[in-house]
């Protein structure tokens, strides 16, 4: 395993919503993603799940509250809840989701990823 750099992989892309792999660590998947827009409301019944801030500022709906996340910020979605991420501009978030996580959870949606990409 080599030194990582986020900026360096944040400019390999620019599509939305789309998760690119940089790394796992003891079954979790680290993932890059650029948000922006809205998601669909979804849960993961088996999996927490992290979202951190490198840049911008995130929305994360629940049912009954609104988390938000600010750069060098994250919370954690515990299993079963469900949540949908909103990005009023781009923002750009670190994940980690375990290996078998789903991307959309229990919800397929047009925005659904079967494969994350490595990059």
């Amino acid at each position: 395993m080599s030194v990582i750099n986020l900026q360096e992989k944040l400019n390999l892309f620019s599509d939305h919503w789309s998760p690119k792999k940089i790394g796992e660590l003891n079954g979790q998947q680290i993932l890059l993603a650029k948000l922006k827009g809205e998601f669909v409301f979804h849960k993961h019944d088996n999996e927490d799940e992290l979202f951190m801030v490198i840049k911008g500022s995130l929305n994360i709906e629940l049912r009954n509250k609104t988390i938000t996340l600010t750069e060098g910020e994250f919370y954690v979605v515990p299993k079963g809840v469900e949540h949908k991420p909103i990005a009023k501009e781009e923002v750009h978030v670190l994940l980690f989701e375990p290996l078998s996580i789903k991307h959309t959870g229990d919800i397929i949606a047009d925005i659904t990823v079967e494969t994350y990409e490595s990059i």
